[in-house]
């Protein structure tokens, strides 16, 4: 009896509740119109000044993390420069050590001198490389260990140092060579140069198989075949300066070439002009048949008899000595036969003066300066 009145009140109460829930949920409905239009007094307006404004607060923000790098980009700049200069002085110092106080001559200290042009002495008014020292030493001292086993870093060491007094005064003396060819309008071309190299490898019967040629000049000199030329350019311009400055020997071989074409007797004319000793009693004949390999000849001589006619009488020929004593000449040839891959022939020779007088000529005007002491 006492449940009954509790279940009354709990249907009276869910009676109510839908009532009480649609009442309040109608009164939250957003169509419903609301009693005050909102104002827009303090909503922003987008123009362009308040996108820019914006756009600079964002990159403001990206800045701070922009920067440190820009920063780091520029120290690592900095370092980097800063070791490569660092390493540059120091390299200097070394070489500059290498040469001047241990005269140092091996590859590495040569490699650096064809880049960086340090100075051994001074010819007059023009400065001669340590490049060309090493250059002249080097081969010397290649021959002189490989085929004559020398040995100087021990009981050698002396001829060594004569050796490196010898290669200061030629690359001196090559530096007023060159001023007294510019004086004289004297140069040489690629074209002698290679003309010059054909008649060497003929001679020396090297063909014209480069990889023999270069096996010998790398065997003997240590050189490559431009260093061989680099060699021989050097050789053909003292030739062609002694030859300019000696005009005496010029108007006597001009002389006999005029001669000995206009059909006088060649023998009278070695006999009266030539300074071969052996002239006065051969007439100039050279006594054996020469072949294109004979090294008793000139090689620039040997080319020009094996292009003349039986008979035929050269123009002067600028000839390089064929021994060490000698030195270059104007020669002028005649062939007196051929005979197969054979000529015999007569030949004028007329010495020039030796270029060393007009070296020490120039010398004495501009004397000459030496940065190492041997």
């Amino acid at each position: 009896m006492v449940k009954k009145p509790k279940l009354r009140k709990l249907r009276r109460a869910k009676e109510i509740m839908p009532e009480v829930i649609s009442e309040r949920a109608s009164s939250l409905n957003p169509l419903n119109k609301p009693d005050e239009t909102p104002s827009l007094e303090n909503v922003p307006k987008i123009t362009n000044e308040t996108i820019a404004e914006h756009r600079e607060q964002v990159l403001k923000g990206a800045r701070k993390y922009i920067y440190p790098l820009q920063h780091s980009k520029h120290r690592i700049i900095v370092v980097t420069v800063s070791v490569m200069v660092t390493a540059i002085i120091a390299l200097l110092i070394y070489c500059s050590l290498a040469l001047y106080k241990f005269y140092q001559y091996n590859t590495f200290i040569y490699r650096v001198t064809q880049v960086v042009p340090f100075p051994i002495a001074k010819a007059g008014d023009k400065y001669v490389s340590y490049e060309n020292y090493l250059f002249e030493l080097r081969h010397y001292v290649h021959y002189y260990e490989s085929q004559q086993q020398r040995n100087f870093a021990g009981a050698d060491r002396q001829q060594l140092v004569t050796f490196r007094k010898q290669a200061l005064q030629n690359v001196t003396d090559d530096a007023y060579i060159k001023q007294l060819a510019a004086k004289s309008h004297v140069g040489v071309s690629n074209k002698e140069v290679n003309s010059r190299l054909n008649e060497v490898r003929a001679q020396n019967r090297l063909g014209g198989n480069n990889k023999v040629f270069e096996d010998v000049l790398r065997s003997y000199w240590g050189w490559s075949i431009n260093d061989f030329k680099r060699s021989l350019k050097t050789q053909i311009l003292a030739e062609k300066v002694a030859a300019a400055l000696d005009s005496s020997a010029q108007g006597k071989a001009a002389a006999v070439v005029a001669q000995a074409k206009a059909g006088a007797d060649f023998s009278a004319l070695a006999k009266q002009y030539s300074d071969d000793p052996t002239a006065q009693t051969n007439g100039g004949d050279y006594g054996f048949a020469i072949s294109k390999t004979n090294p008793n000849v000139p090689p620039e001589v040997v080319d020009a008899l094996f292009n003349l006619q039986n008979g035929q009488v050269s123009d002067e020929i600028l000839a390089s000595p064929v021994l060490a004593s000698q030195g270059p000449s104007l020669q002028v040839v005649k062939i007196t036969g051929i005979s197969g891959n054979t000529v015999t022939a007569q030949h004028i020779v007329i010495n020039l003066k030796n270029i060393s007088g007009a070296i020490k000529a120039l010398e004495k005007q501009h004397p000459s300066h030496d940065y190492i002491h041997l």
